[in-house]
């Protein structure tokens, strides 16, 4: 079983492993395919402007922006699970938890990047920034990972995968063959959008403690904070509506 997760805008700077290279990725057979992106985006920063990279990146101030157009061919990489930081990382909280739990981590789960597409927690990429939506010129991202690393995907998941991305993300690998478990988080009766990445980061951390293998072993695990309240089930996906109760 494989959790999916999304990435966030916000990075950890630094790292002091091997740049970019076919090593640093899972599915190694499919290097070409990232690497013929990595290169259209090098490409396009190279030639742009500060003022446009301002724009493209969503950043204002051009010292930040000045730091984001150099190459990324030799910065020094770190775990993804580490680069990225934000809600749900804050509160997976990887950094305390054990050596199993860690591996577990590293092992299981799938992260989205708008730069490198689908990529093992444990796959080590450099400190980049790509907006969530912004378009290179010529491509659609989403579409070239989609068309070349679903089938790649479809063997490493198997039967059963609980998916706690964002919608957004589904432009990136759609489950079709899988059993889906995925989450609504409710507080006082309400829909909850930007702290739902706080709950999905709970959600990995309990599943990583508890070394869970299956969908089964999770129904059967207790999150803090979170009470399941309905199932809704449609094809392949089962939609757990979960209400926050602290």
């Amino acid at each position: 079983m494989k959790i999916l997760l999304a990435p966030a805008e916000t990075k950890n700077d630094g790292g002091d492993l091997n740049p970019f290279s076919k090593e640093n990725f899972c599915c190694e057979e499919l290097f070409e395919k990232r690497d013929e992106i990595f290169k259209i985006y090098e490409e396009f920063i190279n030639k742009s402007t500060i003022d446009e990279l301002s724009k493209w990146f969503g950043l204002k101030k051009l010292e930040e922006v000045e730091k984001y157009k150099e190459s990324l061919k030799n910065k020094p990489t770190m775990k993804a699970i580490q680069r990225y930081n934000g809600v749900a990382f804050d509160a997976l909280d990887y950094e305390n938890l054990d050596d199993n739990e860690k591996k577990y981590i590293d092992e299981n789960v799938i992260l989205f990047s708008n730069l490198f597409g689908p990529i093992l927690a444990k796959d080590l990429i450099p400190n980049y920034k790509y907006k969530q939506g912004a378009k290179l010129p010529n491509i659609n991202v989403e579409k070239f990972y989609m068309d070349n690393f679903t089938n790649a995907l479809d063997e490493i998941i198997g039967e059963e995968v609980i998916d706690l991305r964002a919608g957004y993300y589904e432009k990136f690998y759609k489950v079709t063959k899988a059993n889906v478990l995925t989450f609504k988080f409710i507080k006082d009766g309400k829909v909850v959008s930007h702290w739902a990445k706080h709950y999905r980061g709970r959600v990995l951390n309990a599943i990583a403690q508890n070394n869970i293998q299956n969908h089964s072993e999770f129904m059967q695990m207790h999150i803090s904070g979170l009470k399941l309240n309905e199932i809704q089930e449609k094809k392949n996906i089962k939609l757990l509506i979960m209400d926050i109760t602290d």
